[in-house]
């Protein structure tokens, strides 16, 4: 179980098979370039533990027959096994699950180091007691080494010790059972050979891709602290290569095993080959401890990026630790150089098959004022991929740039065309990659990153092109209906997912998706303002670019006013046109037959039903829309187009969605934490207590296993940020409206804004803002309530709501 009271460790004091593969995914260590799951490194992918190490960026397609259908799917690789480690006694059996019998076993992760340690006392059939230690890590500072050790202490025999450790590479893709009829042997070509003393690589490569990846363990014994000269016996094995190192033990000897690892691919920068650098990179690393002390000191220097102290309870501040822990697995210092996206599950796990959904609309808040080299590749990763949408909306008949609902590689659609139904057992069409929002996402973050760093040169580059074309895609997928005087957008998949048709079309999407058309609308506002940012040289090279004329940018205005928003029932946002003529769930009938209904969808499906006949969301799709925009924002969008707001519209669709939700994304609760914020604390902060409960207590039930779900991570530190401090960024100012709940205690949290660094210390409705000294740097604009000032280096601004609202 769980020890709750240490903020800054996450510890399992017990070994519970059932539970061990969701504890691997909650233990990975990663550094941004690549992640390994906390599993045992004696172990296989066992049924109970699953061995798995994932670079990013780095898939690989294949084809697989499915129910007499050949699908192409594309996955994140699961890379050679570098923990890969057991020992004997004497001649006994090599240590394993039926092999020993744990007498104490306690797994501990340090959030503040990036340490996994593993302690234990083994008992083997012949009633042996041996003392284990295992610490290992994966180098934040020096991307490609990982290290681990191992320390085994004989506590009432003697005799000889033989460890057998090595490189595996018989894996494949088998870690989420729905997806077990689909090929996942990725890897070929898997060699392995001893290249020197106590040195070993193993090097393969992508079936499809063709990345070639390499690592190598370099390993060396001690006893008592002692080094102990000669090498050991290499063993290959089919697709693996191992060493095998004996030594005499006596009662109560320490003997140490260090084992480090290094992993190279073809896709790296400044490098020949991957093998060589693998091998030139183990043989020349400092020994585990050199190479311990380093890592922890770059995990220091980003604990003080990310500080986010917090006066509330050990287990709340242990939750918003480890969710800040595993964003930094995922996305780090060492990514900004890289070409990669936000996988949904990290790099934890093989759900999703690692693509790249919209989650980085969640973690890029965070990231932004934090290390924004890393948001800004992050972008790049999209940008880079703007003429692939281009094609996709050409091959579609529409302009401008579609980007894919899920992306890997190259910006392909990777979506499914198929996907199973565990509970029913049939494989069913998807059209979830309809949902074409996707391309607001990404604009939306472009232009809120320009918001908070003033990087104009990503802006003329890179950022303003891909708001311009992803405007044209949305204003190319709108048609104007001359009765209404409106714009429609038809055919779609909203944000909810479960309504993909409607119960009597035979062609699949929605009409007028309400958050889709709202911030289409937004999209063409910014739009316009995107090219009042730019300089007249690189407004005039860009339009000239893009064959962009006036009728074009008159239509996104005419767009921006006109766009069609479907209300019923006296001010409710109507989700999509047609929405409020669907029948009403019994919801407590459901409840009561199955208890857990937040996958609905599939509940429905195997009663040969479905939530297209239904007022039922998986998520939140309206208040979307309130999680995006502040009020004031969506009041001036929604009077432009020629709604009127009344003042109590948030509220009553917040009541109207929130009871026909059935939380089936983890993002749910992200959202609705955020929207009940000002109107129902008590309610807010228990929908925030599920977010941080998500992976840590796996809500979902088995998911979290396959992966943490990074972007309800991040989304949680965006809560305590964006949402109960109220820190945003708006036309080029940063915002404050705390409303900060007494229950969390004082918030106090460093982030950069425009090139400063900004500590904020929140209580309260009381914020106080202060700048890094420095020299060179304009001053920010800090605005809270009715109160604007100019902070320059040095300085401090206290703000307070409460006086004012007396």
């Amino acid at each position: 179980m769980n020890d709750p009271l240490s903020p800054h460790r996450l510890v399992f004091t017990d070994f519970d098979p059932a539970d061990e593969k969701r504890r691997e995914a909650l233990c990975t260590l990663g550094n941004g370039y690549f992640a390994t799951r906390g599993s045992a490194p004696e172990a296989d992918d066992d049924g109970v533990h699953y061995p798995g190490t994932y670079v990013a960026g780095c898939y690989n397609r294949i084809t697989s027959t499915v129910s007499g259908r050949e699908l192409e799917h594309e996955s994140l690789v699961n890379m050679p096994n570098w923990l890969a480690l057991t020992f004997r006694i004497d001649d006994g059996p090599w240590l394993g699950p039926t092999v020993v019998e744990p007498l104490e076993h306690e797994q501990e992760l340090d959030l503040e180091r990036g340490i996994l340690v593993r302690r234990a006392r083994l008992r083997d059939g012949s009633g042996r007691t041996t003392r284990m230690v295992q610490r290992r890590f994966v180098h934040m500072s020096r991307p490609h080494l990982a290290g681990l050790e191992t320390t085994l202490v004989p506590e009432d025999w003697s005799g000889t010790i033989t460890f057998r450790c090595g490189l595996d590479g018989r894996v494949g893709n088998h870690g989420v059972e729905r997806y077990g009829e689909l090929n996942g042997r990725h890897l070929v070509d898997t060699h392995g050979n001893e290249v020197g003393e106590n040195l070993v690589v193993l090097h393969a490569r992508t079936s499809g891709s063709d990345i070639r990846v390499a690592e190598a363990a370099r390993s060396r014994l001690f006893r008592d602290e002692v080094p102990l000269a000669g090498g050991g016996r290499t063993v290959h094995d089919e697709q693996a290569v191992f060493q095998e190192f004996t030594v005499d033990s006596n009662r109560l000897d320490e003997v140490r095993l260090e084992k480090i690892v290094a992993l190279h691919t073809s896709r790296d920068s400044a490098i020949v080959e991957p093998v060589s650098e693998a091998v030139e990179a183990a043989r020349e690393a400092e020994d585990f401890d050199e190479l311990l002390s380093s890592h922890v000191a770059a995990w220091a220097r980003l604990g003080d990026t990310f500080r986010c102290g917090l006066s509330t309870s050990a287990a709340t501040r242990q939750a918003v630790r480890l969710h800040v822990f595993h964003l930094l697995q995922t996305v780090s210092p060492n990514t900004a150089d890289l070409d990669v996206g936000v996988p949904a599950r990290g790099l934890h796990g093989e759900a999703y098959r690692g693509h790249v959904f919209w989650d980085e609309l969640f973690v890029l808040p965070t990231l932004t004022l934090r290390m924004p080299r890393v948001a800004r590749a992050l972008l790049r990763y999209r940008c880079r991929r703007l003429p692939r949408a281009r094609r996709a909306a050409r091959r579609a008949g529409l302009s401008g740039a579609m980007f894919p609902w899920q992306s890997g590689s190259n910006g392909r659609e990777e979506s499914q065309s198929w996907h199973l139904n565990p509970r029913s057992g049939r494989w069913l069409a998807d059209h979830t990659h309809l949902q074409r929002h996707i391309g607001i996402a990404i604009a939306h973050n472009v232009w809120h990153y320009y918001q908070s760093t003033a990087d104009e040169e990503f802006l003329a580059e890179q950022g303003a092109e891909t708001i311009l074309e992803t405007t044209r895609f949305l204003a190319s997928l709108a048609t104007y209906e001359h009765g209404r005087d409106r714009y429609t957008i038809n055919g779609i998949v909203g944000p909810d997912e479960y309504h993909t048709g409607y119960p009597d079309r035979d062609s699949p999407g929605i009409d007028n998706n309400a958050y889709t058309n709202v911030m289409t609308a937004w999209l063409c506002r910014t739009a316009l303002r995107t090219l009042d940012e730019l300089d007249d040289t690189r407004r005039a090279e860009l339009t000239d670019q893009l064959d962009l004329d006036h009728s074009e940018t008159d239509r996104w205005k005419h767009l921006s006013r006109r766009m069609y928003v479907p209300f019923h029932d006296d001010g409710i946002i109507s989700q999509f046109e047609g929405y409020e003529r669907l029948a009403e769930l019994d919801w407590e009938d459901y409840r009561h037959r199955y208890g857990d209904i937040s996958r609905l969808d599939r509940i429905l499906e195997a009663e040969n039903d479905s939530p297209n006949h239904y007022r039922a969301s998986k998520q939140a799709d309206v208040l979307m829309l309130f999680y995006l925009l502040s009020a004031e924002e969506l009041e001036r969008l929604l009077t432009t187009l020629g709604y009127a707001m009344p003042r109590d519209t948030i509220p009553r669709n917040i009541d109207y969605y929130l009871r026909r939700t059935s939380h089936g994304s983890t993002l749910s609760a992200v959202v609705h934490a955020w929207v009940l914020a000002r109107a129902n604390r008590r309610q807010a902060l228990e929908f925030f207590d599920n977010v941080l409960a998500g992976d840590l207590h796996d809500v979902q039930r088995g998911t979290t296993a396959e992966g943490i779900h990074l972007a309800a991570m991040a989304g949680s530190i965006d809560l305590l940020q964006r949402c109960f401090a109220g820190i945003e960024v708006r036309d080029h100012t940063l915002v404050l409206n705390p409303l900060w709940p007494e229950e969390l205690g004082a918030l106090e949290l460093a982030i950069r804004f425009r090139g400063h660094p900004v500590d904020i210390t929140v209580t309260g409705r009381t914020a106080a803002v202060r700048t890094a000294p420095g020299s060179g740097k304009s001053p920010i604009r800090c605005a809270c309530g009715s109160r604007t000032v100019m902070l320059g280096p040095g300085e401090t601004a206290v703000f307070s709501l409460e006086h004012a609202e007396k």
